[in-house]
């Protein structure tokens, strides 16, 4: 069942708050990065206007290739954040918060490599 909530009112099951609240180690970059995102999205839709177009299909997918670089640039720069934040945190307190951090950051890595 897809969840819709809207002001007060909820459809279906409610959504749950977010498992790691802020401040994030991307939150003293975030004007730049949604700028960045903002740069990718007009990329994408440059795309749909070149299938729209009938472009030649190479030049597509080499504009494709750039888009997907950037998207790759701007997740390696949120994990660098990631990991001079929540990880840099979690080290500090030791423990399973560490284990659990390094976890996830080593999980992520493994995503953006499969990609």
């Amino acid at each position: 069942m897809t969840t819709i909530q809207t002001g007060t009112e909820t459809q279906g099951q409610a959504h749950e708050p977010a498992a790691h609240p802020g401040p994030h180690g991307y939150s003293s970059q975030k004007a730049e990065h949604l700028k960045r995102l903002r740069r990718i999205e007009g990329q994408v839709r440059g795309l749909q206007r070149m299938v729209d177009e009938d472009v030649y299909c190479i030049d597509i997918l080499t504009q494709v290739s750039a888009s997907t670089k950037a998207l790759q640039s701007f997740a390696l720069s949120l994990l660098e954040e990631h990991l001079r934040h929540c990880v840099a945190a979690a080290a500090e307190e030791g423990g399973a918060e560490l284990d659990a951090k390094v976890a996830e950051a080593t999980a992520a890595i493994s995503r953006l490599l499969r990609t």
